[in-house]
């Protein structure tokens, strides 16, 4: 999740954040965040009419308008990975006319309320796991990489590395080009975009394989026609970061379910199904929330879900779209990583 404050909040908490959701979770977590009587902003279709064109056909068109509502109700759609936000219109067109918005990742709202404690930590926590502020790309193009890193106010230039230049200077090839850029690259441990037009970015590729497997690991390519910032631009611009988002996320949910089962196998600290995880959650003893999206949808879970951001554990929702979510299911719908066994 990325989140910026409009500005300082007042003394008893009021004020607006700008929030724009990268994952699934992202949208779990805006979900608690959006509570009825809260103003949510954000740019959406509305049908406008144009009173002083009578003459014309009575089609009418949608176009964006900035509006604001009243929340009444919050739902969060997994299966179809957005929330929606019912209420009604307070800012903009067809004023006290209900309204829906939308809210997929990749869209910004902006919330008007009044925070509270565990509102902010929960946007920390969000904010923190968020796979936007971790990715780098690495602009490649023959005899040049060019290393960004991904802020919330656009990329940020680290290094630039040419043939003959600093690291490379007196070893005028490729594979020191290469060797510079990778050594660089070494202590990243978010997901790495190599962008630019032809193969050198795979070729780019192909030598941290041999040197850096672990490295290359962490790596995914984009086709771009622009070399440099404008490749870093175009492949943004193409959507690169949401799909970045998909495969962190579908890796945590790997990660995650390999954990449960080792732990399952050794005997260790797990819980799943119903029972298990209520006694886990009544005992203090969940650190993180296993929970798969047709049953958040469904709401069978919603109060040990509750019970359990009480007691500060993380709750991660699993697409049962993917084989983590699948084998999640197996085992209930829910499960939970724990402190200590019971």
């Amino acid at each position: 999740m990325k989140a910026e404050l409009s500005e300082p909040l007042k003394h008893d908490g009021f004020g607006e954040y700008k929030l724009i959701c990268d994952s699934l979770d992202d949208l779990w977590h805006l979900s608690h965040l959006i509570l009825p009587g809260d103003t949510v902003y954000a740019v959406t279709l509305r049908t406008v009419d144009a009173p002083s064109d009578k003459l014309r056909s009575e089609k009418l068109e949608k176009r964006p308008v900035r509006i604001g509502l009243k929340a009444e109700k919050v739902e969060f759609s997994a299966d179809a990975n957005r929330l929606r936000v019912f209420g009604v219109i307070v800012f903009g067109p067809d004023l006290g006319q209900h309204h829906t918005i939308n809210v997929e990742t990749g869209y910004e709202v902006s919330v008007v309320k009044r925070w509270r404690p565990h509102d902010l930590s929960r946007i920390e926590r969000a904010v923190s796991a968020s796979v936007h502020g971790v990715v780098h790309i690495a602009a490649v193009e023959d005899g040049e990489i060019e290393l960004y890193r991904i802020r919330q106010y656009g990329p940020e230039r680290i290094v630039t590395f040419t043939l003959g230049s600093g690291k490379t200077a007196g070893l005028d090839s490729r594979e020191a080009l290469f060797g510079a850029a990778a050594e660089a690259l070494a202590p990243v441990t978010g997901i790495i975009i190599v962008a630019g037009p032809g193969f050198v970015k795979d070729d780019f590729v192909s030598y941290v394989k041999t040197k850096k497997p672990d490295l290359a690991a962490k790596m995914m390519t984009a086709d771009t026609r622009r070399s440099g910032y404008g490749a870093v631009q175009e492949a943004i611009g193409n959507g690169v970061l949401t799909r970045a988002a998909e495969d962190v996320q579908l890796a945590r949910e790997v990660s995650f379910m390999d954990e449960l089962f080792l732990r399952i196998a050794k005997n260790g600290a797990f819980a799943y199904g119903k029972d298990d995880v209520r006694r886990a959650v009544d005992f203090g003893a969940a650190e993180q929330l296993l929970v798969t999206d047709t049953a958040v949808r469904e709401g069978v879970f919603s109060a040990i879900l509750e019970d359990a951001e009480r007691i500060g554990a993380e709750p991660v929702v699993f697409s049962t779209g993917f084989e983590p979510g699948k084998r999640l299911e197996a085992l209930g719908g829910i499960a939970a990583l724990l402190r200590y066994a019971l």
